[in-house]
């Protein structure tokens, strides 16, 4: 890989403009190397190269006697020559400036504007990296603060007639630093670009600026290491019983190592799954199942019940796309959603389980696939119909099972997400709570499956595949319930959050949620009673809340469509280089947002059962939800726009004011 792409691919995100420009920096090489081709002598025959040579030298050599400095050695006598570099405090604060020396050579003013361009990406560098230290040294020193009254206090309690020696029991992390360590990954940056530079004007003035580069701020100081060697001596004394093993594994959890086992499983499972589905395809096309009477049947009474998991497999796998991706372009998606490292699951073990529960799924439906009934008893196998209810309840087993396997950690994580959705607005918001109520209202069909199953089961004939649920004013009722409990979810989060922040664009957003929760609820009417009055306010309100939630997408959520932006249309701040693919995503958006208004239009295809339509609707929901998670979650990386930071800042334990002291 070129350094170049390698550079941008190890860049901290969120910290972009800060880090050297390098492909700019490239870019004036390029017209330096451009320039020199063009200007250069022609080809030579071998007898004058000596010559060519030889002038050089010489020409060398006089520049040398005009400026006496340094060896008599023309490599250095050119380096020392080339550029002069120094630093000039400016009001308090240091900078660094390099004056080209060969201004006047032919083509020298392209150098000149180079040097200039580099210094600003020095200072920039070094000024960024100057913030940022006396940043965290001021927050060092507040916990150092809150360290010492801490120890002060459980001294207190252990021991009450022993005092306190502030200076011996507390490891300073403010106090008595150093300098810090390179950000090294801009110092070698700096070293490419010189080299290059070198190589293209045949100078050797890298060396002269390297030392300069070493020699600033951020090349020389060492203050972020030591405070890192306090912070981890004070917190493997004070909160480890100074075990260092232990204490080292909480402050750096070693990173999960994929494992060959989890990467077969996954793979078998997968090819499984293939296999499954091809056979299923053969079986109903061989037998000619769905040309038979008993097809209606079955598409009204199981395949709703099947459908179910069909739509937490494709979530799963879209979320497990999301983590891949996430990766890839270096989203900080564990933090933000604040898994605890270390724990979260990776895509292959998301992947593991989709491909298990399609697995068991597949497997129902061709044990399931009867549509013949017993001549006898008049009902189909008892066993075999209760196949999906077995199903749903293992799943549930597993989801709430309270022994260490099946990755228990998230299972847990999750169901208390899930707890903190359902009791809003009673718990504070975070990321993670209304991300996940995000992702239930693209499983309203998944959701009323749910209540399919338990009108089926509970008063249906699930022996011979009837039920008259749908007559039910109960079940109806329910239909409208289930279908808005995500949106009414998200809503009183929004309110929630509008009472405690004090942001207008939390009240906007709820009014978002407010036109969802009427669109869904006259298109159920709409579905229920098939009156012109219901159909055209369904048409009205479904219209309306397409475009407001479609504007907020685009515009709050993943914060493009911006026209003074540096990347028209979009937004400053990108992770994937290839344009194209943000505004291809603004317009399967649309489209995907506004698949779902087949309800209210009533198409219907003619090889497609009415269920089989909903199911597709449905899925293409679940898939627009799943390319709304990795911008949006992009968006909140680099730009913080749910004012959640993307990187690490430790709330203090408690408020220390030592003016509230004086006063006492």
């Amino acid at each position: 890989m070129k350094f170049g792409k390698e550079f941008t691919a190890q860049m901290v995100p969120e910290w972009q403009e800060a880090y050297m420009d390098y492909i700019q920096l490239k870019s004036l090489l390029k017209e330096i190397q451009r320039f020199k081709q063009i200007s250069k002598p022609p080809t030579t025959p071998d007898g004058l190269k000596r010559k060519l040579t030889l002038y050089r030298a010489f020409s060398g050599l006089t520049q040398r006697n005009n400026h006496p400095t340094g060896p008599s050695s023309v490599s250095n006598d050119i380096e020392s020559h080339a550029i002069f570099v120094n630093s000039v405090n400016n009001g308090g604060s240091q900078s660094y400036q390099t004056t080209f020396l060969m201004s006047s050579d032919e083509g020298g003013e392209y150098e000149f504007v180079y040097f200039r361009r580099l210094d600003d990406e020095l200072n920039k560098v070094n000024k960024f990296y100057k913030a940022k230290v006396d940043e965290v040294m001021k927050e060092a020193a507040m916990l150092n603060k809150q360290m010492d009254a801490l120890i002060a206090f459980r001294i207190k309690v252990e021991k009450p007639e022993g005092g306190f020696d502030r200076s011996g029991e507390m490891t300073r992390l403010a106090s008595d630093v150093a300098a810090s360590t390179a950000a090294f990954l801009n110092t070698l940056a700096f070293s490419k670009i010189m080299k290059k530079y070198d190589k293209i004007t045949s100078r050797k003035a890298s060396k002269s600026y390297m030392k300069m580069v070493d020699n600033s701020y951020f090349g020389s100081s060492d203050e972020i290491t030591k405070l890192m060697e306090r912070a981890e001596a004070t917190f493997i004394k004070h909160f480890s019983n100074s075990n260092r093993t232990d204490g080292m594994k909480i402050l750096r959890p070693q990173a999960i190592r994929e494992r060959h086992r989890i990467t077969f499983s996954t793979g078998f499972l997968a090819g499984c799954s293939v296999a499954l589905i091809l056979a299923l395809i053969l079986i109903v096309r061989a037998r000619k199942l769905m040309a038979k009477k008993e097809a209606i049947q079955y598409m009204d009474n199981v395949f709703p019940l099947y459908s179910l998991f069909g739509f937490i497999v494709l979530h799963m796998f879209t979320f497990a796309a999301n983590i891949y991706f996430w990766r890839r372009y270096r989203v900080n998606y564990s933090f933000i959603f604040g898994f605890k490292q270390g724990s979260e699951l990776g895509y292959l073990e998301v992947l593991l389980l989709s491909f298990g529960l399609a697995v068991l799924a597949l497997t129902c439906v061709l044990l399931n696939l009867d549509m013949e009934v017993d001549s006898t008893t008049k009902d189909y196998g008892t066993y075999t119909e209760l196949l999906p209810l077995i199903l749903v309840l293992l799943v549930l087993f597993i989801l709430f099972c309270p022994f260490n396997i099946m990755y228990r950690t998230s299972r847990f994580f999750f169901l208390t997400c899930v707890f903190h959705c359902i009791c809003a607005p009673l718990y504070k918001v975070t990321l993670l709570d209304f991300f996940l109520a995000d992702q239930f209202t693209s499983q309203v069909q998944a959701l009323r499956s749910l209540e399919f199953y338990i009108c089926y089961f509970g008063w249906g004939d699930f022996k011979q595949r009837l039920h008259n649920c749908e007559a039910s004013n109960v079940y109806n009722t329910f239909l409208f319930i289930v279908a808005l409990i995500p949106y009414w979810s998200r809503l009183l989060q929004c309110l929630r959050r509008l009472f405690e922040e004090k942001d207008p664009m939390q009240g906007y957003n709820g009014i978002k949620y407010f036109l969802t929760i009427v669109a869904v609820s006259l298109r159920t009417a709409y579905s229920l009673d098939k009156g012109m009055h219901w159909k055209s306010l369904a048409w009205i309100s479904s219209v309306i809340a397409a475009m407001v939630s479609t504007y907020w997408d685009l515009v709050i959520d993943w914060g493009l469509l911006q026209r003074r932006s540096k990347n028209r249309w979009l937004r400053d701040k990108l992770l994937i280089h290839n344009k194209s693919v943000y505004f291809g995503a603004m317009v399967l958006n649309v489209l995907l947002r506004f698949a779902w208004m087949q309800t209210v239009l009533g198409l219907k295809v003619s090889f497609l059962h009415t269920k089989s339509l909903v199911a597709i609707v449905a899925s293409l929901e679940i898939i627009r939800r799943g390319m709304w998670n990795f911008f949006r979650l992009e968006n909140e990386h680099l730009n913080n726009v749910g004012k959640y930071r993307a990187f690490k800042s430790v709330p203090l334990p408690f408020n220390y004011d030592e003016d509230e002291d004086k006063d006492e």
